[in-house]
């Protein structure tokens, strides 16, 4: 039987978030794999209400286990590794990182109970590990968080490479800077490269991509300009951008605050494991309460308007002693992520009426993005002249023209989102088989699956309300009293004015008295008849069908 290389996204292609990649050697149905990555993302109030996070559905992973040779974590952004403590009970294999990549997830296997030396820290190339057919190289390459890797895989049938998320950057504070010397030496080794599966995030910004040196001076300048409390946001893992701040508030004579358990354990572990050097020192929440306003700048999780996060909880009032007040500046050091800005507007409209000046990224003045933008793109494609390309870690729309700038330099290249297999033996891609690639829900403590209708039933219910109705049948099949409802989220009164409840009572009163022994007997006709009875009422007086829950007690002899 001939072996065949293969690529399988279960995550993170056709969307941003969620990253979960599998490679495979090997004869087909039986390759060997490797697993890179395995993300979350997170969920609104719209769409997923009161689930905690999101997930791939790894079903398909869990059924070809015995098959995985070991799991490759590129960095610690919480899209690449955040679902590792979730899944690795269900996997148990070997996961591989660099020091500050696994010292994050270190701390998050403990925290799940599961023994934090699952996680091996390996050193970046030239070490390589081997993982059965599989020759691995961690490289470095520059992003929004420490130590970011892309991976340079070698098997029998050619080199791969998997550039991680990335972005071009020659000084990018704290962290390795981007080494094209590097990564052409990468792409000149051997038989070169045959594929390239590669970020595409930014592929429609036209411009090169900045670097994080960059904003030094602006944030300086705006910060030494205040004379109220600063208080700046930006996400917890940009290390760079909270060394870069915290520098510019200690410039301007301010003492700084770090507010938010993410942050400081960011903070924490780059400090451990030496990526993090020269930070400036930090002040408690309790020392900050005693430092005059003019004089005190704090730094603070929320910067995409999350509810429990330390910039919603400013928004609404104290948080651990300290408030903003009129002439406070909020500064948000960073983008507002599709599909967050409700919450980030709601929270910069709660300063506003406080009397806080709020400061957005000013197009780019005060942020720069972690991905590579389109000339940053071809860039790489140039260094390395891959025979493939594959486009991920993008919306259908950004893999598409990805693929499209690929097509045009005449690469072999294939759009695959989350579920297509992608076999890469040959001189082009081709799609040879469909995996169901589905979702899970963190929902609370529980795994459920997405189509397991618990978030259905809960927007439903969101949506129409609850209506719940209790009867009592004697031992003839009588009723035993009249049906009593109780509603929940529905208005106490409808069209008539009268109430909704007693409305409802009496109409199913009035349909017990005349219902055929027949039906009555039979619970789920009896169910059913009642349901559609609330429902009926219910629209006629509110215009609403809610959710019926018919609870239906029968006394024996």
């Amino acid at each position: 039987m001939t072996d065949r290389l293969i690529y399988l996204p279960l995550g993170g292609a056709g969307e941003i978030g969620m990253n979960a990649y599998v490679y495979g050697y090997g004869p087909a149905g039986k390759e060997r794999l490797i697993v890179v990555d395995l993300g979350v993302t997170f969920p609104d109030m719209d769409g997923t209400p009161g689930v905690d996070l999101i997930f791939a559905d790894l079903a398909w992973l869990e059924e070809n286990a015995d098959r995985i040779e070991a799991i490759f974590i590129t960095h610690a952004h919480e899209d690449h590794i955040g679902a590792l403590p979730h899944v690795w009970n269900k996997l148990r294999k070997p996961v591989y990182a660099r020091a500050f990549t696994g010292r994050i997830g270190q701390l998050k296997l403990e925290e799940a109970g599961i023994p934090p030396e699952t996680i091996q820290i390996v050193e970046p190339r030239p070490q390589v590990i081997e993982a059965g057919p599989f020759k691995l190289q961690f490289v470095p390459i520059s992003h929004s968080i420490p130590e970011s890797s892309g991976l340079v895989i070698d098997t029998p049938a050619g080199r791969i490479v998997h550039t991680g998320d990335f972005k071009l950057d020659g000084n990018p504070v704290v962290g390795e800077a981007f080494d094209p010397e590097l990564w052409h030496e990468i792409g000149r080794e051997g038989a070169g490269v045959k594929a390239l599966v590669c970020d595409s995030t930014n592929v429609f910004s036209p411009q090169p991509g900045r670097s994080e040196a960059t904003l030094a001076g602006p944030l300086a300048e705006l910060i030494s300009q205040q004379s109220g409390m600063v208080v700046a946001t930006t996400f917890a893992s940009n290390v760079a951008r909270l060394k870069t701040l915290a520098e510019a508030g200690r410039a301007a004579g301010r003492s700084v605050c770090l507010l938010g358990r993410a942050m400081k354990r960011m903070v924490q572990a780059a400090e451990e494991t030496g990526v993090l050097t020269g930070m400036p020192g930090t002040i408690s929440p309790e020392e900050a309460a005693e430092v005059p306003r003019q004089n005190l700048m704090l730094i603070v999780t929320g910067s995409q308007g999350e509810r429990r996060a330390a910039s919603a909880q400013l928004a609404r009032g104290k948080y651990l002693g300290l408030e903003m007040k009129e002439g406070d500046t909020f500064l948000f050091s960073s983008k507002t992520i599709p599909g967050n800005e409700r919450g980030v507007i709601r929270i910069m409209n709660a300063f506003s009426e406080m009397g806080v000046d709020v400061v957005d990224d000013h197009g780019g003045l005060y942020h720069v993005s972690g991905h590579a933008n389109r000339p940053d793109l071809e860039a790489v494609h140039d260094l390395l002249r891959p025979q493939m390309l594959i486009p991920m870690h993008g919306e259908h729309r950004h893999l598409r023209e990805h693929a499209k700038i690929g097509n045009e330099k005449g690469i072999a290249s294939e759009v695959a989102t989350n579920g297509m297999m992608i076999e890469l033996s040959g001189k082009a891609p081709r799609v040879v088989e469909h995996v169901e690639a589905g979702r899970t829900y963190l929902d609370g403590s529980v795994q459920i699956g997405a189509l397991d209708g618990v978030v259905r039933d809960r927007i439903r219910m969101a949506l129409n309300g609850l209506c719940l109705v209790t009867v009592i049948m004697d031992e003839d099949d009588k009723p035993l009293g009249e049906p009593w409802v109780e509603l929940m989220g529905l208005p106490e009164r409808g069209r008539s004015g009268a109430a909704l409840t007693e409305q409802i009572e009496d109409e199913m009163a009035q349909f017990l008295d005349r219902a055929p022994a027949k039906l009555v007997s039979n619970d789920d006709k009896l169910d059913e008849a009642l349901r559609r009875i609330a429902r009926q009422v219910s629209m006629e007086e509110i215009g609403k069908k809610p959710e019926v829950v018919v609870v239906t007690s029968r006394l024996m002899e």
